[in-house]
């Protein structure tokens, strides 16, 4: 809930600030916070606006995509620019180092092996949780994957 004001806020004073590309992005992610409260029936937690966030993240980074696909490189940048400002109401991202350590604490002592990759991953993904920090999906699978390997080889 907190992050649902906080995004009214700034909006507010992007709005003062006559700061066109914010606004409209502050814009965006509201209506897209509203769209899933109204699917919920509820008010959101900031953990369920986290999750729209990273949703509309993952949507920018295909239309960057898209876009460079289309030699449109101005739009990329738009969708880039509208990334870093999503990007700054969610926790830090977790760098490589940090996310090793998560698998290792996680997967200790398991005896889980190359075929338990969603109970390694749900594990791991918990810990991450606990921290507060967010994770790269396909980074953290290729070093979940990379650890069980390596404790089938023991």
């Amino acid at each position: 809930m907190e992050l649902v004001k906080q995004i009214d806020h700034d909006m507010v004073a992007a709005m003062k600030a006559h700061d066109a590309e914010r606004t409209g992005t502050l814009r965006m992610a509201k209506a897209a916070l509203k769209n899933r409260e109204i699917e919920k029936r509820s008010a959101l937690t900031d953990a369920e606006a986290q999750l729209v966030f990273n949703t509309m993240i993952k949507q920018r980074h295909d239309s960057i995509e898209q876009f460079t696909k289309g030699n449109r490189p101005e739009l990329a940048a738009k969708e880039a620019r509208e990334i870093v400002i999503i990007e700054s109401y969610l926790p830090k991202t977790a760098g490589e180092e940090e996310l090793k350590k998560f698998v290792e604490e996680a997967l200790a002592g398991s005896n889980l092996g190359p075929r338990d990759m969603g109970p390694a991953m749900k594990a791991v993904q918990a810990r991450i949780q606990e921290a507060g920090v967010r994770a790269d999906g396909r980074q953290l699978s290729e070093l979940v994957k990379a650890r069980l390997a390596q404790q089938a080889g023991v």
